[in-house]
């Protein structure tokens, strides 16, 4: 996509932190927007943030894991603004704690909420896109967890790798349809995510973290407290995102300080690579068709290409800038060499008659 304004984008998770700052930048961008979210006292919030009666920002309130809820929230969006452009599959649930103390309910509602909900925004929303021939794109909000593990949140993590491989199985499929699909995954974002126990339903009850309650407690104000407030602002995410989604990106990244842990799994994953003969001619052809996706060396050379474009522009830039101090400089010591002495006259009329008075 070239140019949002006008576009119409739906956006799951979108009355609050991430999904609200993608809202709020789309619609400053000129574009129409569809909020769906579970939670109805952050729809009603999100709404007066739209300032005067918006005929361009529309809220649903929807659970994206109920199929059935989300087939009727595309109908609505449809029937209200026409064509849909931009899905963004925002909506998550950020579970913490061991694997080793999780209950099948912890696991059935992570994965409903951040793996499957994508699914079903897949389905019910990309045949409706593909069928106005106009191009659009699909993004699924990930997490830096969804690259590499870190700390006691393997659901989360988990669901995150998943929800990554979606967009990148989904990206060769509709890229002849002029459709673009982008992984978003952002680091840490100053937003409300230590309140999403309240999100819970009635049949996931069963935590596992349920002996540590107090614990878990704690561990929610000191995340509203003390972590979440150093995180990225929201309308930043929200300007990222849609300039990855301009550019067309397969992956948009936020945090660079997350790169050295990059790093260390690609390299742990190399390194792992079996050192021995060429493998047997036949089984090399029987596996051709997935020893590669062309995707990625793809992506990988236009976004070099373009950080190296961008970092000869800055040089030029900055040559410029010094070019013109130096200029500027060579024109003030002119100017101040041709300025007349100050000081007393030095005419001789004026020397004698100093003289006299001397």
């Amino acid at each position: 996509m070239k140019d949002v304004a006008g576009k119409v984008a739906f956006i799951t998770g979108g009355a609050s932190g991430m999904g609200l700052g993608m809202a709020r930048v789309f619609s400053a961008a000129g574009m129409r927007i569809v909020i769906a979210d579970v939670r109805q006292d952050h729809l009603d919030a999100a709404m007066r943030l739209f300032r005067g009666p918006n005929p361009g920002v529309h809220a649903i309130r929807v659970d994206v894991a109920d199929r059935k809820a989300m087939a009727h929230a595309a109908v609505e969006s449809e029937q209200l603004f026409g064509k849909i452009h931009v899905l963004c599959n925002n909506a998550g649930v950020g579970i913490i704690g061991s694997l080793l103390e999780a209950s099948y309910d912890d696991w059935d509602w992570a994965m409903g909420v951040n793996l499957g909900a994508v699914f079903n925004g897949i389905r019910e929303f990309v045949p409706r896109i593909r069928s106005h021939g106009e191009g659009g794109h699909v993004l699924t909000t990930a997490s830096m967890g969804g690259l590499f593990a870190a700390g006691t949140a393997g659901i989360y993590n988990s669901s995150k790798y998943a929800a990554v491989c979606l967009m990148e199985s989904l990206r060769p499929e509709l890229a002849p349809h002029g459709i673009g699909v982008s992984a978003f995954c952002p680091g840490l974002v100053h937003t409300n995510i230590h309140e999403i126990e309240r999100t819970r339903p009635a049949h996931y009850a069963r935590t596992g973290y349920s002996a540590r309650a107090a614990e878990l407690a704690a561990r929610e104000e000191f995340m509203k407290t003390k972590i979440l407030p150093a995180g990225m602002d929201p309308m930043e995410v929200g300007q990222r995102v849609l300039r990855g989604i301009l550019r067309n990106d397969l992956y948009i990244l936020t945090h660079p300080e997350y790169e050295p842990g990059l790093r260390e799994r690609f390299e742990a994953i190399l390194a792992s690579v079996p050192v021995e003969a060429a493998p047997p001619a036949a089984r090399v052809a029987a596996e051709a068709v997935v020893l590669r996706n062309p995707i990625f060396a793809q992506e990988r050379d236009r976004r070099l290409l373009a950080r190296a474009t961008e970092q000869h522009a800055k040089a030029q830039r900055a040559g410029a800038k010094r070019a013109r101090a130096r200029s500027k400089t060579r024109a003030q010591a002119l100017k101040a060499s041709a300025k007349p002495a100050t000081g007393r006259a030095t005419h001789p009329r004026a020397a004698r008659k100093r003289s006299r008075r001397l």
